[in-house]
């Protein structure tokens, strides 16, 4: 589709080449030079005209001049120069539209491999030069050629692992020309500046060939341009990339190196750099190189957990806002629901009070009113009416009230009768001797627990009055005086009368501890209250040990 607003000047560029014979083609080509220099250079116009050229296939028809034989070509080497310098511009900045992928799938390696091709015909040419004049023209050409491909790769960076792995880059590569040599490391230096990230993914065959012939021309080389060269680009190359670094400090291939570059002697105008390259293959470098790759190994995993740490905590953000809104939500409506009944309550407390206050104005008017139309003489008789009903009335409700209580209270005992009567229901028939037997049965029990109980009340009975004795000897005891400052008789206050009472009570221990110490076949038949005989001697020993006030122990 051909583009509207075409410029003129294109149209009829395009019409020349399309009508003029093959011979002529190169030369017509060259003053698209004429047209993209006069042009601002970043303009919207330039865009405008590289676009017309693309549609136009101008582009295509330099490519086709390019793959021709230079000795064919009107202007030779200086119009394939122009050319090479003509389809880089017009190709960096291009937007090619619908036919991008045609355009950088085919056209643009296409471009970068006839560049490659022109500069082994130009190092051939150079190689067989006799004249001086001769290969300076041609090295002029060479360069120029090759800034045309570095601009072509800078423009587009993709095309920078085409250029590592093509066969005429590494036939350049390797020339022994110290001119050609160092202006191929030059460019490849300037390429690897703006992307340096392709150089690994290229094939490792050819990686180790590039070293190799970079290596090859710093150790035996004698120009020292092109070991200066050669040392920036190994140098760029191993600080780039620490794959490489440990390429050359580990590899079998490489072995030596170090102690290789220590023999050499470096030019002034490199020997900064050449001493950066070998403290690069020290060993102490490579341990930093080593430690700082573990560290930057630590960062990526502490990157990788952070994330997916922060991606879970966004993950479950979503829920737990809903949670916090839900129960925003609900504690709000809580208590908007609490005010709300709050304000209910008020509002039915005032008009309860309302209502009363309404009730007791209308009774005193009613009252009134009555003793409007009442005879005086009748007016006590009807006082003394109204405080009757109204102490009946309040009668009433007391007494209601007594009731309710009084049901409340009886409540459970009414609900233990009713299970009674229930269970008695569902009993089966006895007969009467089977229940003059339950009821003797019962009689017998009730009367051994009341007996129990008897005996219960005067045992608690008798605690308590012991418990009361004691406390009132302890507390004389704390509030008496001490030995020093005791007079008259009141040491004699202490002496105890008891001594029957603590025998007795003594006895009452044993007797207590030795029923619970027989054995239970010894207890069967025995009633409550049964006195339990004690031997008189070990009543005495016990006795002995017992301490009772006022006596001396002998």
């Amino acid at each position: 589709m051909k583009p509207t607003g075409t410029d003129p000047r294109i149209l009829s560029l395009a019409a020349e080449v399309a009508k003029s014979p093959e011979q002529n083609v190169p030369v017509i080509l060259l003053k698209l030079k004429e047209i993209i220099n006069n042009t601002p250079l970043g303009s919207s116009e330039l865009k405008k005209i590289k676009q017309d050229i693309y549609c136009y296939d101008l582009i295509r028809y330099c490519l086709l001049v390019l793959s021709q034989d230079c000795s064919r070509i009107q202007g030779g080497w200086t119009t394939i120069s122009q050319l090479t310098q003509i389809l880089s511009h017009c190709c960096v900045g291009l937007e090619p539209g619908e036919d991008a992928e045609e355009f950088y799938n085919e056209l643009l390696p296409s471009a970068a491999e006839n560049f490659l091709i022109l500069g082994r015909q130009l190092q051939t040419c150079f190689i067989n030069a006799a004249k001086g004049e001769e290969k300076d023209e041609l090295l002029h050409f060479f360069q120029i050629v090759t800034d045309s491909l570095f601009w072509l790769v800078g423009g587009h960076v993709q095309l920078i692992q085409n250029v590592l792995q093509s066969e005429h880059f590494l036939h350049l590569l390797q020339t022994d020309n110290v001119q050609i040599g160092s202006t191929v490391m030059n460019m490849v230096q300037n390429i690897l500046q703006i992307n340096s990230g392709d150089l690994l993914r290229i094939e490792a065959k050819t990686l180790h060939s590039i070293l190799d012939e970079v290596i090859f021309k710093l150790l035996s080389t004698p120009s020292p341009v092109l070991r200066s060269t050669a040392t920036k680009l190994l140098l760029l190359m191993a600080e780039s990339h620490q794959e490489i670094l440990i390429l050359l400090r580990l590899s079998a291939c490489y072995k030596g190196l170090r102690s290789l570059l220590n023999k050499q002697k470096p030019g002034t105008e490199f020997r900064h750099e050449f001493r950066q390259l070998i403290s690069l293959l020290s060993p102490k470098f490579y341990q930093e190189v080593e430690e700082q790759k573990l560290h930057q190994a630590a960062c990526l995993i502490q990157a990788y957990w952070k994330g997916f740490q922060t991606r879970k905590r966004l993950k479950k953000l979503p829920s737990a806002v809903i949670t916090l809104q839900r129960n925003f939500r609900s504690k709000r409506a809580k208590i908007l629901l609490k005010l709300k009944r709050q304000k209910e309550e008020e509002d039915n407390r005032l008009q309860l009070q309302l209502e009363r206050q309404r009730a007791m104005r209308l009774s005193r008017e009613i009252r009134l009113n009555m003793l409007e139309i009442v005879h005086p003489g009748q007016v006590e008789k009807h006082n003394r009416e109204i405080e009757e009903k109204s102490a009946l009335i309040i009668q009433k409700h007391w007494r209601g009230y007594r009731e309710r209580k009084n049901f409340h209270q009886q409540k459970p005992s009414l609900v233990e009768y009713k299970a009674a009567v229930t269970l008695q229901r569902a009993s089966s028939q006895m007969s009467d001797v089977a229940s003059r037997e339950l009821h003797s049965q019962a009689q017998e029990r009730l009367q051994h627990y009341f007996m129990g109980r008897a005996l219960e009340d005067r045992a608690q009975q008798h605690r308590e009055a012991l418990k009361a004795q004691i406390s009132t000897n302890i507390e004389q005891l704390m509030k008496a005086p001490s030995l020093k400052e005791a007079e008259g008789k009141e040491p004699e206050l202490f002496l105890s009368r008891s001594r029957p009472v603590a025998a007795k009570a003594k006895q009452a221990h044993l007797t207590t501890l030795k029923h619970l110490q027989a054995p239970w076949w010894k207890k069967l038949g025995e009633e409550a209250g049964d006195e339990i005989d004690v031997p008189k001697d070990e009543l005495s020993i016990e006795l002995g040990t017992l301490f009772i006030g006022g006596t001396k122990p002998p």
